[in-house]
């Protein structure tokens, strides 16, 4: 399993590559519960606790899954292993937000 700095700079380099003119057109912010933070924000990726508008919540090991298609996001959702602070623009945000999962997994 990727250690924070690891998952970090690999959703750097694909959120560079995602960024694009409209990028995410959103902030998110991963709460990793208690193993860290990874904040995207267009291609400025960081490790900052800042305000997002979305706010992701899952442990570092069920992040990696989702990024490989190993666990199913609503399955997730639905045992608590997965919170989101808006579902409605993380379901508009979706295709892109495991565009860039994949690619980080």
């Amino acid at each position: 399993m990727a250690t924070l700095e690891e998952l970090t700079d690999r959703i750097r380099r694909a959120a560079a590559s995602e960024a694009g003119p409209a990028g995410l057109g959103a902030s998110i912010k991963l709460d990793l519960k208690g193993e860290g933070i990874i904040h995207i924000d267009g291609a400025a990726v960081t490790n900052a606790d800042l305000p997002a508008d979305l706010v992701v919540t899952v442990g570092l090991k069920d992040l990696a899954a989702l990024g490989k298609g190993e666990l199913d996001p609503t399955r997730a959702m639905m045992s608590g292993r997965l919170r989101l602070s808006d579902m409605g623009l993380a379901m508009r945000l979706q295709p892109k937000i495991q565009s860039l999962f994949s690619k980080a997994a």
